[in-house]
């Protein structure tokens, strides 16, 4: 076995940092009804995949759907549900990733309460493995949450982490440390707006956080913009969609329209009597 080898042999065996509980964030904008549609760009700037951001609110629970259909085929659907009493806290999440897009295709499923998250994948042999852990899952979760929480945050309250669980064979969970990176200029239709920028970094412990830069497996940092203000939205994203992926960036995106350059038909005049 060589160096490179063992290390990941130690990697898989240690894991990720068990992290502490931490209180979830306070609700200051409620969900409800929402319908967007957004990209999904290649790090080249190719679109990719485009997608539909469904949610719907009854009472305090709120379930949010984002999927993403890609051009090769491939799909990524993520439902997540989550109360909203007074404080955001996840109730279940339950990601599909599956085709060419994905490294190795795979169906996590995470029940907040009951600590019990489970993972069907396909190995290299391309047969299909099931994992199930008990974890001790924090209530400031924030799978399927990010954008909701970082739209509910407040600077000089800022939480210096959120609780996530890595869709990986065998669920790690882990913490992402968020920092805020100032104010970045953006447009619409040439009115200039400003986008506060949060970065999310995943944070390693033990041995693993020592050895993780010598095999290349540190998880790369990703970045959100949210446009702050009486409603606050999401302006934009980049993060890698599985563990050892490559980075891609989620945009909102309009409605396409049929070329509408050409004139209408005209309506038949009627006929005049002759005198």
């Amino acid at each position: 076995m060589d160096l490179r080898s063992l290390l990941a042999a130690v990697l898989a065996g240690v894991g990720f940092l068990s992290p502490l509980s931490a209180d979830p964030v306070a609700v200051r904008y409620r969900e409800g009804v929402v319908h967007g549609f957004l990209t999904l760009r290649s790090p080249e700037g190719a679109i990719i995949a485009g997608g539909d951001l469904t949610q719907m609110a009854q009472g305090d629970r709120v379930t949010s759907r984002l999927v993403f259909h890609f051009k090769d085929g491939s799909l990524q659907d993520e439902t997540a549900v989550f109360s909203q009493r007074g404080r955001f806290q996840l109730v279940s999440d339950h990601l599909v990733q599956k085709g060419r897009a994905f490294e190795r295709p795979l169906d996590m499923k995470i029940d907040r309460q009951s600590g019990r998250v489970t993972v069907r994948y396909l190995d290299e042999d391309g047969q299909e493995k099931v994992e199930t852990e008990q974890l001790d899952l924090p209530l400031d979760l924030a799978n399927g949450l990010i954008i909701t929480m970082l739209k509910n945050v407040r600077h000089a309250e800022l939480p210096a982490t959120f609780s996530f669980v890595a869709a990986t064979p065998k669920p790690r969970l882990v913490k992402l440390k968020v920092t805020a990176a100032g104010a970045d200029p953006f447009s619409v239709v040439g009115s200039a707006r400003r986008a506060t920028h949060y970065v999310l970094k995943v944070e390693l412990g033990g041995i693993t956080g020592l050895i993780a830069p010598l095999l290349g497996k540190d998880p790369p940092d990703s970045h959100v913009w949210i446009l702050e203000g009486e409603a606050p939205a999401f302006v934009r994203s980049e993060a890698n969609l599985f563990m050892g992926g490559p980075v891609v960036r989620t945009d909102l995106t309009s409605p396409a329209w049929p070329d509408q350059r050409r004139s209408p038909p005209t309506s038949p005049q009627p006929k005049r009597d002759s005198k």
